[in-house]
């Protein structure tokens, strides 16, 4: 069940004003989701559109005056979910995050928080929370950390052997990639992202090394095309595996729903009963 589908439920059975319970259907009716979606692509542009020298020079103003006018709808929409879940509003973490970015933009724009003004840029973000598909992507990788960290700790330990081995092998000639363990890892690191490693680090070593090739070749292999995609493998199949378990909480909104059926159906039949003149 999705959150907002299951932060509804939960006020239904809390027992919470009938008012209460429209609000909160309202602000998370489809409509309502479209038009916040329209207004984090319109801010998201505006925002880019304020890097722009040319842009701030020719309508600063308007751009500024649009910003403040997303962001008081965004204002507003938090206000309005709060108004309608209460305290059960944070059990969301969706709702925790989008409150975070909101509340960013609020920082005072002058004064030693100012440089927390530009990471108003977040509230792009609010579209992980707002768009169901990307929210699916967000929770698998987030399912899928204590695969990563196993992989993680694999990585750190073949990084570090080869960083103390590039260091012995090659610090003397060549300090400026491999003359401490630190520049031994940054090097590293860049010849598994496959950054100018050929040209830039590997052949100028060979010169001195002509055997390098036979260290490097094969760190390569290991570390780019098997390690790195072992982090791809271990986010698709935890995408697939949230795909195809069933989600308790439907199961139990479904229980739910059987039983105020059958409720339903009991008290159909009682006044029956009571009709019945026998």
């Amino acid at each position: 069940m999705p959150p907002e589908q299951q932060l509804l439920h939960d006020l239904k059975t809390s027992g919470v004003p009938a008012w209460r319970l429209r609000l909160g259907h309202w602000v998370e009716s489809p409509r309502v989701q479209q038009f916040v979606i329209a207004v984090i692509l319109i801010n998201a542009v505006i925002l880019g559109l304020g890097t722009d020298a040319g842009a701030r020079e020719l309508a600063g103003s308007w751009l500024d005056a649009i910003d403040h006018i997303c962001l008081a709808i965004f204002i507003v929409e938090l206000g309005l979910k709060m108004l309608a879940f209460g305290r059960q509003f944070w059990r969301s973490g969706w709702n925790g995050f989008d409150f975070f970015v909101v509340a960013i933009a609020l920082v005072p724009g002058a004064g030693p928080l100012a440089v927390l003004r530009s990471l108003r840029v977040l509230r792009v973000l609010r579209l992980l929370t707002v768009v169901p598909s990307l929210r699916k992507v967000v929770a698998a990788f987030l399912h899928s950390i204590p695969g990563l960290g196993a992989v993680v700790a694999v990585m750190a330990i073949f990084f570090y052997t080869t960083g103390v081995l590039t260091t012995a092998l090659f610090g003397e000639t060549h300090p400026q990639w491999f003359g401490t363990l630190g520049k031994s890892l940054y090097s590293l690191f860049q010849i598994m992202t496959l950054e100018s490693w050929s040209m830039g680090i590997v052949r100028p070593i060979m010169e001195s090394h002509p055997w390098a090739w036979t260290f490097f070749v094969p760190f390569i292999m290991i570390a780019t095309f098997t390690i790195l995609n072992l982090f791809i493998g271990i986010i698709v199949s935890t995408m697939q595996e949230l795909s195809v378990l069933p989600d308790p909480n439907a199961e139990k909104a479904e229980t739910l729903a059987l039983l105020t059926r059958i409720e339903d159906d009991l008290a159909e039949v009682k006044r029956q009963l009571g009709k019945d003149p026998r």
